[in-house]
């Protein structure tokens, strides 16, 4: 079993009421660097930021209008960090032309010296994608032919060339290129569409909180998927966990989060490595910044080296 490593969906930039804290609604920028430069610090592996772009009145009680945009977000934060990755978790790129797509990522990546990790989703709001002109009902198959399209358009070519069935370019020139000479490509979802997307075309799985009973029986038909391919490139697989809290809590943190000393809490998560998870992506129950970078700064320190 190898180390795990681990990151973190940034706070803020998405407030669903699914898992935003109260004190996000009134934060803003000075909060989300203050938590990337802590992840910077506290050897997180990576920030991630979602993405919508607009949310239906029927659906803001319960998603909130509240999406920062990611290439936006992971940029300036980009700025004020060295070493943590960049994750969209996860774009909706069905959404946007894949060489929108990519001239905005790969500037992102060179811009950041190839700290970006790409991550793509199907979507699911479809009066997002009736507004933007794209054919909610096919987004499956829209999202398979631009993940084709985006390897083309930021792979290493000035003048980058696909033909399919919706996108056919060539001979068009974008520059910069990604420092990356291949930009990670990471998909999201828990779907059976989503995870043989992701044995196929990704080099990373992205689930969209599956519980731990259902892991196993989703790592291994990924690995069945990629071997019946014939795909031996390596597959990072992702978890989200449970909420944790390191330490005993003073407030109710609520039935599912993971509590306790530093100990008890690697002792756990290492349960995911040993079903063959290579990352996780953790979330902490906080009542302001100052203690979620404190629960950020613990978890490094005294978790993180006993995954």
């Amino acid at each position: 079993m190898t180390a795990l490593s681990y990151g973190i969906q940034l706070p803020v930039q998405s407030q669903s009421t699914m898992y935003a804290e109260p004190w996000e609604a009134a934060a803003g920028p000075e909060d989300l660097l203050a938590v990337a430069r802590t992840a910077d610090r506290a050897g997180f592996d990576y920030i991630a930021s979602c993405d919508h772009v607009a949310i239906p009145r029927r659906l803001a009680p319960a998603m909130s209008t509240v999406w920062y945009d990611p290439v936006a977000t992971l940029a300036f934060l980009a700025a004020a960090t060295e070493r943590v990755r960049l994750l969209s978790h996860v774009a909706i790129v069905g959404l946007r032309h894949p060489l929108l797509t990519a001239k905005q990522y790969a500037t992102l990546d060179r811009l950041s010296a190839g700290r970006l990790i790409l991550g793509v989703g199907a979507g699911h709001v479809r009066e997002e994608f009736e507004v933007l002109g794209v054919d909610f009902e096919r987004r499956g198959a829209v999202l398979d032919e631009t993940v084709d399209a985006l390897r083309a358009a930021l792979g290493t070519e000035e003048f980058p060339e696909h033909h399919g069935k919706r996108y056919d370019f060539e001979g068009l020139g974008q520059r910069p290129r990604p420092a990356q000479d291949r930009v990670p490509l990471w998909v999201g979802g828990s779907s059976p569409a989503a995870v043989r997307r992701a044995a196929f075309k990704g080099d990373g799985w992205l689930p969209q909180g599956d519980p731990r009973d259902r892991l196993p029986e989703q790592i291994a038909l990924l690995g069945r998927l990629r071997a019946e391919a014939g795909i031996e490139d390596p597959l990072t697989v992702g978890a989200i966990t449970e909420p944790l809290y390191v330490g005993t809590p003073s407030w109710d943190v609520g039935r599912r989060t993971l509590t306790g000393p530093p100990d008890r809490l690697a002792e756990s998560l290492r349960a995911y490595g040993a079903m063959g998870v290579h990352q996780i992506q953790v979330r902490f129950r906080c009542r302001d910044r100052g203690e979620l970078t404190d629960q950020m700064v613990a978890f490094g320190a005294e978790v993180a080296p006993d995954l």
